[in-house]
């Protein structure tokens, strides 16, 4: 991974939201196809997804797939 998508990890927005189905705090990261985590609290469904962004954007490069830029907030209330 290149400094450049180290520093955008943490750029990408995740949704929160808890699911009953689960019984688990689920993050959604819209902004990377198929990325999400989930945690018995918030913090650890929020430190779940940091963990699957990073994998998700090593992944994306050792492939050789394109990257998303972050763009921050996608959706508006």
């Amino acid at each position: 991974m290149t400094p450049c998508e180290t520093r955008h990890e943490s750029r990408y927005e995740i949704i929160l939201y808890w699911s009953d189905d689960d019984q688990a705090f689920i993050a959604e990261v819209p902004e990377l196809p198929g990325c999400a985590a989930d945690g018995l609290t918030r913090q650890e469904a929020i430190a779940n997804a940091e963990l699957i962004i990073a994998e998700w954007l090593e992944t994306a490069t050792r492939l050789g797939r394109p990257i998303p830029h972050p763009k921050g907030r996608l959706l508006f209330a």
